[in-house]
């Protein structure tokens, strides 16, 4: 099955708007959150401590990728457009597959040095990779409407 352009925005868009809303539970968990997804154990020591300072952060990344899931749905047209909307859809593909593409160096670190690697860690950056390419796949493939100024997008 082929998606259009569109629909691969709105996955990548639905997609921010999850790891938006996960980093926003994270913060409510805390500490065993901080571990299990990987932010250290400094961060979780702070959210133990009762610092702000993991929340805070924490509240940065729902805020980013809750603009990056906006910036996916302006592309599609179900939003007004947003500024700079290729550029940023190109960056924002580029982020979650640069840190998508973290995979095959985990995967090259169980078959060449036996190294313990977590399913999760793996699981994590192929997710990464998938919304990067859902990111890249429909902004290529809207690349005209996208650069079409004020038009109305199809779809």
């Amino acid at each position: 099955m082929m998606l259009a352009g569109n629909q691969w925005l709105k996955l990548g868009g639905i997609l921010s708007f999850a790891i938006a809303l996960l980093h926003l539970i994270i913060i409510f968990v805390g500490a065993p959150a901080y571990r299990y997804f990987g932010a250290g154990e400094d961060m979780a020591m702070a959210a133990e401590s009762g610092s702000a300072f993991p929340a805070v952060l924490t509240l940065v990344l729902v805020i980013i990728f809750a603009i990056w899931g906006l910036y996916a749905l302006s592309g599609t047209g179900v939003i007004r457009r947003l500024p700079l909307i290729r550029i940023a859809l190109i960056l924002i593909g580029a982020i979650y597959t640069l840190r998508g593409v973290a995979v095959f160096q985990q995967i090259f670190q169980i078959v060449a040095s036996s190294a313990q690697v977590e399913a999760r860690e793996i699981v994590f950056s192929l997710v990464s990779l998938g919304i990067g390419l859902a990111y890249l796949i429909g902004t290529v493939k809207n690349w005209r409407i996208l650069g079409a100024g004020n038009r109305a997008i199809q779809t």
